[in-house]
């Protein structure tokens, strides 16, 4: 467990220690000791993202991993139909690209920052170093990886027999969630995300998703606007999810 900073200490954090506190807080690092997540923090590479830039494609080489400091990605892959399936979204304190570290082969997703992010870049020879020296941590990040697998195979299939307003209901709910985990009140939420955001989510066409938007806002249930969703009754988009 990380150690509290006395109240009364109003020293400044350096950004080396402020990126040895959000390694720290990752499952994977919990059992490093704090001069060992200062060595990794010292090795970490700062990089800033804005919305729409994309981090790596599907097929690019990998040679390092992420960590969200702040901001918001979605990873997406190609459908061999040419389809883009929304993978999952990617928030401050997720680790991503961990896959190319250990099979050295090329990137599976694309990234793509939503909004301006900021992370730090480990690179691949710093982590193997890391691994042979702590195999415990190497077993940590497979349980991850695992768990990443295995939701986004949960939403490949649901995307499969769900119907769209089911599909779209479920994407706008978990927004708000989202929303709401990072602090927001009860109430109207604002997902700021664009129709097209929110049908590539859902795994549908646009004209479908904005046909049943536009149901949902009739309803009373959301408000559109530019570039932005506003929830006012997130507890009805339960009765569109079957």
């Amino acid at each position: 467990m990380l150690s509290r900073l006395p109240v009364c200490d109003h020293s400044p954090v350096s950004e080396g220690e402020e990126t040895a506190r959000l390694l720290g807080r990752l499952p994977i690092f919990s059992g490093l000791s704090e001069p060992e997540l200062q060595g990794l923090a010292a090795v970490a590479v700062p990089r800033s993202y804005e919305a729409g830039e994309v981090v790596f494609r599907e097929g690019d080489e990998g040679s390092s991993c992420y960590v969200v400091r702040a901001g918001l990605l979605r990873a997406t892959k190609t459908h061999s139909d040419g389809r883009t399936i929304a993978l999952t979204e990617l928030r401050p304190g997720d680790m991503f690209g961990e896959l190319a570290l250990f099979s050295g082969e090329t990137r599976s997703a694309t990234i793509e920052a939503l909004e301006p992010t900021t992370t730090v870049a480990l690179l691949a020879d710093d982590i193997r170093r890391l691994l042979l020296a702590q195999p415990d941590i190497a077993i940590k990040m497979l349980a991850g990886l695992a768990d990443r697998v295995r939701g986004a195979n949960e939403r490949i299939a649901s995307q499969s027999f769900q119907s769209v307003p089911s599909r779209v209901a479920g994407v706008l709910l978990t927004q708000v969630e989202a929303r709401r985990d990072e602090g927001a009140a009860d109430g109207t939420v604002v997902v700021n995300a664009t129709q097209s955001d929110i049908a590539q989510l859902a795994g549908s066409s646009r004209e479908s998703a904005s046909r049943f938007l536009a149901t949902l806002e009739r309803a009373g249930v959301v408000t559109l606007q530019r570039g932005k969703v506003l929830v006012r009754e997130a507890d009805a988009l339960r009765n569109y999810i079957y």
